[in-house]
């Protein structure tokens, strides 16, 4: 068992469109000032930092942090798609397990426009597999790789349980009325379900422009101690990081013809099972869920992975109104990354930095009543998925 961790101190700076944001470096370096102010400790006590970034030369990790301090420290560079963020949190946690008392976790990302693409083209892409299903399950080549997969996915949940595109629009006005309420949301207008359907089509029948969450620049750190640290230097440990799991790709997700298994369905399954496990509760204790809806088709097959509702549940839970506020378990109340924003590298973080607040009871307007157990959900194509379990202590 690993010892108790807690989270002594989160920061994040409000997400912008790409083209409006400082450099990566000095986004990092002021989501790490903020975090070591809210924890009470100086960059010096430290003892060991872990950086997510996608988009980046090497060692961008460093040019952020030497602004904060040169203290010598271990610095280690974090790239795993879009659960870079929650990796660099797995990382630091497995240090603190280590003996390394005090560690930070960095993500940031400075995007450019538009959807995402491969950028070194002389050699094989990691979505080659991806790429070789997908054109045999949905074909459309001409439509961007992440609308495709994910697309693709959604396509397979409505023509298999009967639903239509309201459930994913509706989800996307949700995550715009939490959005509303945060201010470091990219996007804070509330939309409706019919403002979701009536936006330009991106894949007719399957996907409009709401549905997908924007390319986003940003930053947001957390700083990990353990409980000796944490009493040693009288620091607050109202918020246990008490399990985690990381997964990766199966030979299910290419060999079973199935899209949603290709986006992660298996990896956030697996992942979420062994974070019960570790915790010894299960998804009905959960008070509020950060998941990683780049879609709004991956938010709602992944209220099902994650054991929210049961398999082909979702529309009634949706409709049902239990991913909200007053209902089962409020998802995203940071307006998830449809709304917030998704910087890849700093997603994961951001997610930790929202948790961290609910369970605080800090969260303001969109505070989760008596929050006492959160879960995170972080998925990367190519692939890997991090669940992590917060508790208020």
């Amino acid at each position: 068992m690993n010892p108790t961790t807690y989270i002594a101190g989160v920061g994040m700076i409000p997400f912008v469109k790409p083209g409006a944001s400082e450099p990566y470096d000095q986004m990092g370096a002021a989501a790490v000032r903020l975090a070591l102010a809210d924890a009470g400790l100086d960059y010096a006590q430290v003892r060991q930092a872990f950086v997510g970034y996608v988009y980046g030369d090497s060692t961008c990790g460093q040019k952020a942090l030497y602004h904060v301090g040169m203290s010598g420290i271990p610095i280690v560079n974090v790239n795993n798609n879009c659960a870079t963020g929650s990796t660099a949190l797995f990382l630091a946690r497995q240090a603190i397990a280590a003996g390394a008392d005090c560690v930070l976790a960095l993500g940031f990302e400075q995007m450019a426009p538009g959807a995402l693409g491969s950028v070194f083209k002389d050699r094989p892409s990691p979505f080659d597999p991806f790429d070789a299903v997908t054109d045999a399950l949905v074909g459309m080549p001409d439509v961007p790789l992440a609308l495709r997969y994910f697309g693709g996915a959604g396509q397979q949940y409505m023509r298999r349980y009967g639903i239509g595109l309201e459930s994913f629009a509706s989800i996307r006005a949700k995550a715009s009325r939490h959005a509303a309420n945060n201010p470091m949301a990219l996007f804070r207008k509330e939309v409706s379900t019919q403002d979701v359907l009536d936006s330009p089509t991106l894949w007719p029948g399957v996907l409009t422009r709401l549905m997908a969450c924007p390319p986003t620049c940003g930053a947001a750190a957390a700083v990990l101690v353990s409980a000796d640290f944490a009493k040693r230097h009288a620091l607050r440990s109202d918020v246990a990081l008490v399990a985690q799991a990381m997964t990766t790709d199966t030979p299910s997700t290419f060999a079973s013809g199935d899209m949603m298994r290709l986006v992660g369905y298996d990896m956030a399954q697996a992942a979420a099972q062994q974070v019960f496990e570790q915790a010894g509760i299960g998804p009905k204790d959960l008070d509020v869920v950060e998941l990683h809806d780049c879609f709004a088709q991956n938010e709602l097959i992944t209220y099902e992975a994650l054991g929210l509702c049961p398999e082909g549940g979702a529309e009634k839970f949706i409709a049902d109104g239990d991913n909200t506020y007053g209902g089962q378990v409020v998802t995203n109340p940071s307006g998830g990354l449809l709304s917030k924003g998704h910087p890849l590298g700093a997603t994961g973080l951001a997610q930790c930095y929202e948790l961290t607040q609910q369970l605080r009871g800090s969260a303001g307007a969109r505070q989760v009543a008596g929050a006492k157990t959160a879960l995170q959900h972080n998925l990367g194509l190519g692939g890997a998925c991090v669940v992590t379990l917060y508790q208020a202590s």
